[in-house]
């Protein structure tokens, strides 16, 4: 298989190492000059490329399937709507347009969509409910990687990402020193995301997930934690004191945040992999007990 990955960051570094481990083409396609430069020290084929500029998509090479994994680069909801939402749509009709276009599409989503569910669990069955602008965008993007992309002949695949942690993104001393404010923690490591997208790919390919009608995977491992729990657990094997606790309340009466950081503060649910899991993707992984082992030790020396 052939795959390119428009926007090769974080997980799609990961995903272009797997793909190549694995015996597939993979290229990365990056904004930026320092951008491709990391895709080659990654081991795979780098494009300098801009998926909102059809044009510079002219360089990215014939392909059978596609990866969206752009980054809007943490600004506003409009910045992301042009990336998310106008790139995408760029993205598909520049490849579809082509004598040899892909037959398939996966598109990184995120868990906020879902919005709030007050603890309960959601899965991929869950409708979702986006409570803030640029989770909206996510949803609005999501309609483009399946519809869209089938109106041009593409079989288009979501897979919502839980929170992304790994090398670089432990953030391990947030939680150590806290204070830590209440609810759940939905987390995947970097790698089992990648492979998640690589596993998405594969059914794809192979028939597996049409036949079951599957257009969307929830990418989480096997255990929401409570962040109350899993700092008292961090601390404890770093060998520091609990951090201080504090509720939402706590957290909100403090002033200080935007009404969209309120609106996340005020959502919490619990992702569940169950499908996942049934289709046979294996962890690994499996809970942030072995995903955090290297930035403990890392931490204790």
């Amino acid at each position: 298989m052939q795959v390119a990955i428009l926007g090769c960051g974080y997980v799609g570094l990961e995903l272009g190492r797997q793909l190549t481990a694995t015996g597939h083409d993979a290229v990365g396609v990056r904004r930026s000059a320092d951008g491709a430069a990391a895709i080659e020290e990654a081991g795979f084929e780098a494009v300098q490329a801009d998926v909102t500029d059809p044009e510079s998509l002219d360089a990215v090479p014939d392909v059978d399937a596609l990866v969206f994994a752009a980054s809007s680069g943490g600004r506003g909801a409009e910045a992301a709507r042009h990336v998310y939402v106008e790139g995408l749509e760029t993205a598909i009709e520049q490849f579809a347009g082509r004598e040899d276009p892909p037959e398939q599409l996966v598109y990184t989503s995120s868990t906020g969509v879902y919005g709030d569910h007050d603890g309960d669990w959601v899965d991929e069955t869950t409708p979702i409910d986006p409570t803030t602008e640029k989770t909206a965008v996510l949803a609005d993007a999501e309609r483009v990687a399946t519809d869209v992309a089938d109106e041009h002949g593409i079989d288009g695949t979501v897979v919502r990402f839980a929170g992304l942690y790994g090398p670089d993104r432990y953030r391990l001393e947030r939680y150590v020193e806290g204070p830590v404010t209440e609810g759940y923690l939905n987390m995947i490591h970097r790698d089992d995301a990648a492979g998640v997208v690589r596993f998405a790919l594969d059914g794809a390919a192979d028939g597996t997930l049409a036949d079951r009608s599957i257009d969307t995977l929830l990418a989480v491992d096997d255990e929401p934690v409570s962040k109350w729990a899993f700092a008292d657990w961090l601390a404890e094997r770093c060998g520091e004191p609990a951090p201080e606790k504090r509720t939402i309340e706590e957290r909100l009466a403090a002033g200080d945040l935007s009404e969209p950081a309120e609106r996340r503060l005020r959502t919490s649910k619990r992702c569940s992999n169950d499908l996942l899991r049934e289709l046979g993707y294996e962890f690994s992984f499996p809970s942030f007990r072995e995903g955090y082992r290297d930035a403990i030790e890392a931490y204790s020396k």
